[in-house]
């Protein structure tokens, strides 16, 4: 769960130092490292950072607080991910929806539910079958009350359900793919909207880039 005590900072003040988003971060937590992303070449802001907690409770409360204001500028606030995910359109795309595949047949709606509860409220989990047979077909759905619910459970990727390992994904149709970034891949398993991407959004320097990949 470490991951998920690691945030994103968008569309800071050109001037928001490292001490200035520290200053304003602290209020909900304990910061373990604190940064502005700076180009080396310009020596200027790059107008985002990370911030990390001691703890996921003290990150959620920062989510929490949502929307932030820092230097008189809204920022966007969200979980980091790993630099490989992060040119995925899927890493921009705000949704309260994710795919969820490598289901067995003994995992049931309310296991869904009941899993991924963890991560905020839910509105609805849905295991799909087939319409003719009633057959289940090995993925599912889990519709969350906030975009940052779905957020953390995708950061984390694997998830293990009735001892059985499952995948989680942003579901997304092939229209928000396309207003994320755009996309060659179509549409994913089972044609139900979860797009796999397979192009890339280049990245930035030094390690980090503009989309929350660390």
């Amino acid at each position: 769960m470490d991951q998920l005590r690691k945030l994103f900072v968008g569309g800071l003040n050109v001037q928001t130092t490292n001490e200035g988003l520290r200053a304003h971060f602290e209020q909900y937590g304990k910061l373990t490292d604190c940064v502005v992303v700076q180009n080396d070449q310009l020596q200027r802001s790059r107008c985002f950072g990370f911030v990390t907690y001691s703890s996921e409770e003290e990150a959620d409360a920062a989510m929490a607080a949502r929307p932030h204001v820092v230097d008189g500028k809204n920022v966007e606030l969200k979980r980091a991910v790993a630099r490989e995910d992060a040119g995925k359109p899927e890493a921009l795309a705000k949704v309260k929806k994710i795919f969820v595949g490598g289901l067995k047949d003994d995992i049931e709606e309310k296991d869904l539910h009941d899993f991924f509860a963890q991560f905020g409220v839910i509105e609805k989990a849905e295991v799909i079958t087939d319409k003719d047979t009633g057959k289940k077909r090995g993925f599912g759905f889990v519709h969350f009350e906030d975009n940052d619910s779905a957020d953390k459970a995708v950061v984390l990727k694997f998830h293990t359900i009735k001892g059985h390992k499952v995948e989680v994904k942003k579901a997304l149709t092939r229209q928000e793919i396309q207003a994320a970034g755009g996309a060659r891949g179509g549409r994913g398993r089972g044609g139900r909207g979860m797009g796999r991407n397979q192009n890339g959004f280049a990245g930035g320097r030094g390690g980090y880039n503009s989309y929350g990949g660390v």
